[in-house]
């Protein structure tokens, strides 16, 4: 969740020998070429702009207004296969650069950040496995970077857990507890002017930042047995190849199901569709 509210305003007089700006968070920038004769440079925070003219002199006001909340479920849902005493792996992430100076030259290797599992699964009987499972959450944080040659290396917050746990095939193990809260509040204001109440509210700008993660793991061992390949059926064993009419005229890219037809006796006009139950047709006597 994110709350942002600031305030940047400037002043001008009809006659341009009185002007007052105000720069809090850095909303407007005076420009190269020197103010008032050049437009200011408004950053992108600004999301509203008022102008009004009193008693000859102009008002600019940049309001800096934002209000978020987000909410995440699943991270990610693989499924892996891994042979009893082997380990299987995954990552939901990626990898950045870290340069590593050489004698003569720099150098870059890659670490990993993001969502990942490991797991090491051991069968004991045909309704028992044992699972040793370490998950980990890692994540680039740049307000702990460090400069070196030029480059910014961020630093990781990672949270990490390892179990072992014995489970039957089908049965789900949940992992719980791997919390994370962030609160962030920063208030930049004018000395006295800022602490006026109501009207103080235009000389401060106020930044409040909350986030909260849980992380939930749940696993569910399944022991793999054969396919029975006569069974199996691909993506493409529905696809109908679509007709002339319904590719060019229509635009589709797959045809209509067809529907199959039947014969009945007791039908004098067009056959019937299958699926019909009861009597159709002719009208018969009592």
């Amino acid at each position: 969740m994110t709350k942002r509210l600031g305030f940047n305003f400037d002043f001008i007089s009809s006659t341009g020998s009185n002007l007052g700006l105000t720069m809090l968070n850095n909303l407007v920038n005076l420009p190269d070429g020197g103010w008032p004769g050049n437009g200011l440079e408004v950053s992108n925070p600004v999301n509203a702009l008022f102008r009004f003219t009193a008693d000859g002199a102009t008002w600019d006001v940049f309001i800096d207004a934002l209000k978020e909340q987000g909410l995440i479920k699943i991270l990610a849902e693989p499924t892996l296969i891994a042979l009893s005493g082997q380990s299987a792996n995954f990552l939901a992430g990626g990898e950045f650069p870290i340069p590593v100076p050489q004698e003569n030259n720099v150098t870059i290797e890659y670490k990993e950040f993001g969502v990942g599992l490991k797991f090491t699964p051991k069968v004991l009987s045909s309704s028992k496995i044992s699972m040793n499972i370490a998950p980990e959450v890692s994540e680039l944080d740049f307000s702990n970077s460090v400069s070196l040659g030029g480059y910014i290396i961020p630093s990781i917050t990672t949270r990490r857990v390892n179990t072992t746990i014995e489970l039957g095939d089908g049965q789900s193990f949940a992992i719980a507890g791997l919390l994370k809260d962030d609160v962030r509040e920063i208030v930049s204001k004018f000395p006295l002017l800022g602490e006026i109440p109501v009207l103080g509210a235009l000389f401060r700008s106020s930044s409040f930042q909350k986030n909260e993660t849980e992380l939930v793991v749940i696993v569910t061992p399944h022991l793999v047995k054969p396919l029975d390949m006569a069974k199996q059926t691909l993506p493409t064993d529905q696809y109908i190849e679509p007709n002339d009419f319904e590719f060019y005229l229509l635009g589709s890219l797959e045809g209509k199901e067809k529907k199959e037809v039947v014969d009945s006796p007791l039908s004098a006009g067009p056959n019937k569709e299958s699926g019909l139950e009861g009597e159709f047709g002719h009208i018969t006597p009592e």
